[in-house]
């Protein structure tokens, strides 16, 4: 199997097993060993106990792979000083992985953070004219 397979079966199986289960260190360590990334999974995994991931789009190329996808999970716990809410949140996101000897070992990520204070119920969603 080539390695832009390789990478992207890696990727498809690391959302396929951390989604919708608790986020341990000795989980997430079978695909990463990123720390910036652990760390970023355990804080969204305190607010948003077993938040699940979904694909939507995959572009593999060298050693990275890009990710459109989505989080979603409810607001349980403490998220940035705000207490749980009980609402869901339906986050969209950007992410690209470096892997190397069949591992994460680095990421960039973009997500939609007025989106997910709007869910929370933080802000208001801002009417749009058209």
């Amino acid at each position: 199997m080539d390695n832009l397979k390789k990478n992207r079966e890696l990727i498809i199986n690391y959302f396929n097993g951390i989604s919708g289960v608790e986020k341990t260190r000795e989980l997430l360590e079978e695909y990463t060993n990123d720390e910036k990334l652990i760390e970023h999974i355990d804080f969204f995994e305190g607010a948003f106990p077993k938040y699940e991931l979904f694909i939507e789009e995959m572009v593999t190329e060298g050693n990275k792979v890009i990710v459109q996808g989505r989080a979603t999970g409810t607001h349980e716990k403490e998220f940035n000083g705000i207490p749980p809410t009980g609402r869901k949140m339906d986050l969209p996101f950007v992410i690209r992985y470096t892997i190397e000897n069949g591992k994460i070992t680095d990421h960039w990520l973009i997500a939609d953070q007025m989106i997910l204070m709007e869910q929370l119920g933080v802000i208001q969603a801002q009417a749009t004219e058209v």
